[in-house]
């Protein structure tokens, strides 16, 4: 018998055996569950897309009021050459 007939006969005495009792609320705990997994992907999904807008509206603030695209003024003036 070689070791791929040894692991096949294992695994259908594994399968042909009793198997593994299921708590009756199992399908019930797994679905509440996955709806509180679901509603903490939403919220988190909410709130990436909150802080995305409110991101977005404080750098058009700051664009807007700073303006950053406009040259500053210069504090001194460069020096005058005569040639």
């Amino acid at each position: 018998m070689s070791g791929l007939d040894r692991r096949e006969a294992r695994l259908r005495s594994l399968l042909d055996g009793p198997r593994a009792q299921v708590p009756p609320d199992l399908a019930a705990r797994a679905a509440e569950r996955g709806r509180l997994l679901l509603r903490r992907r939403r919220a988190l999904r909410a709130a990436a897309w909150a802080l995305l807008v409110a991101a977005a509206v404080a750098f058009g603030v700051w664009a807007a009021t700073a303006e950053p695209w406009e040259a500053r003024p210069a504090q001194q003036t460069p020096p005058l050459r005569n040639r």
